[in-house]
């Protein structure tokens, strides 16, 4: 089995981490607080996974320097994100980020998240429920297919 490891930031109510935690518990895979550390040898992981909440449509800006700075050239990487509302091109700057590296995409799996963030905490916030089981069951069968599994 390929060493693996994922990098995540999951900062208001722990919707990325839920994601995070359910594929490291299952492979028993490394898992690194992009917020909490930003330099890390990444060089012995065959395959890194990088996984956030959306922030004004793209990956924390923690994330982000997190793979500038320490990305090695040529990994496999994974994407795996939460965001408020499902849309097109969440993944495209940590994408590119990872392109300049060489890097090989193996794919993304994203799904709803709790929000509460700006108008929405007046009103109790929407997606309470997510991400739900299924959508925490369908992140790790997600990687299971890219892992080789």
């Amino acid at each position: 089995m390929k060493k693996a490891i994922l990098i995540y930031a999951s900062k208001h109510h722990g919707n990325t981490y839920k994601l995070a935690k359910a594929i490291s518990e299952k492979y028993e895979i490394a898992m690194i607080d992009a917020t909490k550390e930003s330099i890390v040898d990444l060089q012995e992981y065959e395959v890194i996974g990088f996984a956030s909440g959306i922030d004004f449509g793209k990956f924390y800006e923690e994330i982000e320097n997190f793979a500038e700075a320490n990305l090695p050239i040529k990994k496999e990487v994974f994407l795996l994100y939460t965001c408020a509302m499902e849309r097109k091109g969440f993944t495209n700057s940590i994408r590119e980020i990872a392109l300049k590296k060489d890097a090989i995409i193996l794919g993304e799996y994203g799904c709803k998240g709790y929000n509460t963030y700006g108008p929405w905490k007046v009103i109790g916030g929407m997606n309470k429920k997510h991400p739900t089981e299924v959508e925490v069951k369908s992140a790790v069968e997600f990687f299971d297919k890219i892992y080789g599994l």
